[in-house]
């Protein structure tokens, strides 16, 4: 049963594993529906989230389905519209649209597709998708003509019909400033990173959001913040060393890359980059997870068991974010998924 919004601090998700196939999510769908989680997301690596959220939403009826991100720029405002239209009708109302912009290379060589000014494309991306919906919605004319997206021609044969409970909520994934801030601006929520710290949200990105909606004369508190909490969790000493190495080579990872530099700046962890990146380019990956320092690990990660991560978890970001699931590089035991749940639950 989903979490009432008035007893809870936040709602919990279940995040998309990477590795996990379109069937394989249908069916821990249907699981994390029965074991009480608020969502489920896909996300967009190895498989399509919006056909493994096609066949989620078929095996399961009360559950949110979240895209947890899909890549905005890979596609174009027509294509995710449609898809996002079809998947609230599959769902019932039940689709929640994530979407983020990946980074320039895999934009341009991976898809293939352009890339420019991200932030000002996003906006108008979201948009442009908006507008589409509208037209779906009223049948006004389609008229929507932008710096990097037009879009004038709907006939009656490629119109579907309208959602009766209104289409899909749009949440934008961003670590930059900018991006927050269209966030803010035309999302109804934000994806903050798991490459984030308590320090970072309050400092950084919860400014920057308010400064996007205030621009957009928007109420700050509409906007959602969803957050895939790093966790290293584990309810015997040996499960928590795997879970302790695997999250500080996460945090490495994340660590050397440029893009996620303010993070660390925001610690005053600048020269953590520096060697994190020099790292990465002589190929020591196997070195890079020793330089992350317990600190920086705590300021990451929440540590401990299943009910001290629960209790962590809920201190930390009760009052920052409105949705949580949790991120992990390693596998969690599902007695100790649904302790985290219970204890997230049970607290007060």
């Amino acid at each position: 049963m989903a979490a009432d919004d008035d007893a809870f601090p936040f709602r919990v998700d279940l995040g998309g594993d990477p590795g996990i196939d379109p069937l394989a999510l249908a069916s821990r769908a249907a699981q994390a529906e029965a074991e009480g989680f608020d969502g489920l997301g896909a996300s967009e690596t190895r498989h399509d989230p919006f056909l493994s959220l096609a066949l989620a939403a078929r095996e399961t009826s009360s559950i949110e389905l979240l895209s947890t991100i899909a890549v905005a720029f890979a596609r174009n405002p027509m294509t995710v519209a449609q898809t996002a239209h079809d998947l609230q009708a599959i769902s019932g109302g039940r689709f929640l649209l994530g979407l983020g912009s990946q980074v320039k290379p895999h934009i341009e060589r991976r898809f293939s597709m352009p890339w420019s000014r991200p932030a000002a494309r996003m906006a108008e991306f979201v948009r442009a998708v908006r507008a589409i919906w509208a037209t779906w919605q009223t049948g006004e004319p389609l008229r929507f003509e932008g710096e990097f997206y037009r879009h004038t021609l709907m006939t009656p044969f490629f119109s579907p019909p309208p959602l009766p409970g209104g289409p899909p909520p749009i949440w934008l994934a961003a670590v930059g400033e900018r991006m927050t801030e269209v966030a803010g601006e035309v999302g109804d929520g934000l994806h903050a990173h798991s490459f984030t710290t308590r320090r970072y949200l309050t400092d950084v990105s919860l400014p920057a959001l308010r400064r996007g909606a205030a621009a957009a004369d928007r109420d700050p508190a509409a906007v959602g913040v969803a957050l895939p909490a790093l966790i290293a969790v584990g309810d015997d000493q040996a499960s928590l060393d795997v879970a302790i190495a695997a999250t500080r080579a996460q945090i490495a990872f994340y660590g050397s890359t440029p893009t996620y530099l303010p993070v660390l700046e925001a610690h005053g962890w600048g020269a953590l980059h520096e060697q994190l990146h020099a790292a990465s380019r002589r190929g020591e990956w196997d070195a890079m997870p020793s330089l992350v320092s317990d600190e920086a690990l705590d300021a990451f990660a929440t540590v401990g068991s299943g009910a001290e991560v629960a209790a962590e978890l809920r201190a930390r970001f009760t009052g920052l974010v409105t949705r949580l699931s949790f991120s992990a590089s390693y596998p969690i035991p599902p007695e100790t998924t649904a302790t985290l749940l219970r204890g997230l639950r049970a607290l007060s």
